[in-house]
């Protein structure tokens, strides 16, 4: 990479690794996974995909000092889907193009009121709503960056990253609105405060989408919010979580778009004894009811927000309100299983403006660990009423790590 050196001397300014013997990490995950997807309204309304996705790496460190590298490799078994750039877009998408990368080439220098890291990494901040690994697709999204977390005083952090590259889940076949990576200068800042009633947060993401293909700059954009994120025990058994955040986002740098939109979250759950109960209200505001003038996270893991069957990973010009309200329960351990867990999730999809109901949406998944390997089945169904069509996904998939 470009600034593979930069990033080298930027963190050789903390200071020479001690005279410490180094320690090798070897990194090795694997990922087996079918997910079948209907969608209608499509000349062709299923698509099956099962890939194999693999990565390996190593780190080296000593003392302080560390040295990542991690490549990856995505294989489609059975490819009788639309993967985004290959394959008939006239049947539904399941976005794991094959692939062949770097995933990871960072330098990290860590004290324990410093971190500096340089190079191709991994950013995930906060909920990752606003800027994420996204993991759940096969690829995921990384960062060339650099990133400095320091922690002054106990329970103060701040936490700012200037990205000059992000590399998308589209992988080395990535083209025009899908690339490969996309160029610009991207600042993320974080101040956060631990406090009795939970962490509060103020952040700034300037988004800067360099690239005329992808959207002609209309991703751009300049977000500023505040979060409180919390938890309370009730009683020895039961205990609360909240979460709280507003954000005001408008346009930045090569953005052709005028436009200002609100975002808003609610969320409460509530733990007792193996159950899980959980509601919250979410807002993706509208400004003029144009195409991309609305609430956008193109930096996010956005498959966890408003539904697995992804019909708003681009937030639609009215914006959108989502109701949800969700349940499940966990046992610690069942035979060789430890882990388990079954949850649903219903969402009401509503317009921020215009008085639109989208759409409802189920979203179920059973997990459990095994030794090793995470085992999961998800199913997602969306019921369209004015956005999309409707549409159902399932997962199979098996995760192992090292």
């Amino acid at each position: 990479m470009k600034y593979l050196f930069a990033s080298a001397a930027a963190l050789a300014v903390a200071g020479p690794a001690c005279a410490q013997e180094f320690t090798l990490k070897p990194v090795a995950e694997a990922r087996l996974r079918y997910e079948h997807a209907q969608q209608d309204g499509l000349a062709e309304d299923e698509s099956d995909a099962l890939t194999v996705r693999a990565r390996a790496g190593l780190t080296a460190s000593s003392g302080g000092l560390s040295a990542t590298m991690v490549g990856q490799g995505t294989l489609a078994i059975v490819d009788d889907y639309y993967d985004g750039l290959n394959g008939a877009a006239t049947r539904p998408i399941v976005a794991d193009p094959q692939n062949v990368a770097l995933y990871i080439a960072q330098l990290q220098y860590r004290t324990s009121a410093l971190t500096l890291t340089g190079g191709r990494q991994k950013i995930a901040l906060d909920d990752e709503r606003f800027v994420g690994n996204v993991a759940f697709r096969d690829n995921g999204q990384t960062f060339d960056a650099v990133r400095a977390e320091l922690t002054p005083l106990r329970g103060l952090k701040l936490d700012i990253a200037y990205a000059w590259s992000v590399r998308t889940i589209w992988g080395i076949d990535g083209v025009g609105a899908r690339q490969q990576a996309i160029g610009g200068d991207n600042l993320f800042a974080n101040l956060s405060y631990a406090t009795p009633l939970g962490t509060i947060t103020g952040f700034a993401y300037l988004v800067d989408q360099d690239e005329a293909a992808v959207q002609a700059y209309r991703l751009s954009s300049q977000t500023y919010g505040l979060r409180l994120a919390g938890s309370h025990r009730l009683t020895p058994a039961a205990q609360i979580g909240y979460q709280l955040s507003y954000a005001r986002q408008s346009d930045y740098h090569r953005n052709p778009n005028d436009y200002a939109a609100d975002y808003w979250l609610a969320d409460l759950s509530l733990d007792v004894k193996g159950w899980k109960l959980n509601a919250g209200y979410e807002i993706l505001g509208a400004s003029k009811g144009a195409a991309l003038t609305s609430f956008q996270t193109p930096l996010g893991t956005n498959f966890k927000f408003q539904g697995w069957a992804d019909k708003f990973l681009t937030t639609p010009p009215d914006g959108i309100r989502d109701l949800y309200v969700g349940g499940g329960y966990g046992w610690k351990q069942a035979g060789p299983f430890s882990a388990l867990s079954l949850q649903g999730v219903w969402h009401r999809f509503d317009s921020d403006r215009r008085d639109q109901h989208y759409g409802d949406e189920w979203n179920l998944i059973a997990s459990a660990k095994l030794r090793r390997t995470q085992l999961s089945v998800r199913y997602a169904r969306y019921d369209a009423h004015s956005f999309a069509t409707d549409s159902q996904k399932l997962w199979l998939q098996a995760d192992w790590s090292l």
